[in-house]
């Protein structure tokens, strides 16, 4: 990473992005070029280990490439904000991101289910919902565990004018 100082090192700041983060965008091996593809997510933290959730069909250009590669790439970024600067004649972008590799997983039975809920607990609305569970056999469910990552954060205030 260049910018050093924007790193972010500390785990309880890393939990803080991925909570205030609403998509997660997945990078997938498909020959020249990467498949990149924003999704939802739930995710747990378990002992200092990352997990995140994502769903969709069991069929496609998306399921196909998870099932057969078995990792990604991800990103997510949030609190964009366009800062001007003009004593320093410059501008810059606020932000919080959080970016790594994962190893996926293609869930079934009882932890599928397990994944579904935890997409569904994400969001407030969702949060104890019933929904139908006839579309879980339907539905692909997939675990990504966290191998690496690296968080990043433009904070207001930095080479603000003062």
């Amino acid at each position: 990473m260049r910018r050093k100082d924007r790193e972010v090192k500390d785990f309880e700041t890393i939990e803080e992005i991925i909570a205030e983060c609403e998509v997660i965008r997945i990078g997938l091996s498909d020959g020249d070029y990467p498949y990149i593809v924003p999704l939802n997510f739930g995710y747990t933290i378990e002992g200092g280990q990352i997990y995140f959730y994502v769903h969709g069909a069991m069929a496609g250009k998306k399921y196909g490439l998870m099932k057969e590669k078995g990792v990604c790439s991800f990103e997510m970024d949030c609190a964009h904000k366009l800062e001007l600067l003009p004593a320093a004649k410059n501008v810059t972008m606020r932000y919080k991101s959080l970016m790594g590799k994962a190893a996926i997983e293609c869930l079934e039975g009882d932890e599928k289910k397990r994944g579904i809920d935890i997409l569904m607990d994400r969001d407030e609305r969702t949060c104890g919902f019933a929904y139908n569970e006839a579309a879980i056999p339907k539905t692909f469910v997939a675990k990504l565990t966290v191998t690496e990552y690296t968080g990043k954060i433009n904070p207001p205030g930095e080479h603000s004018e003062g």
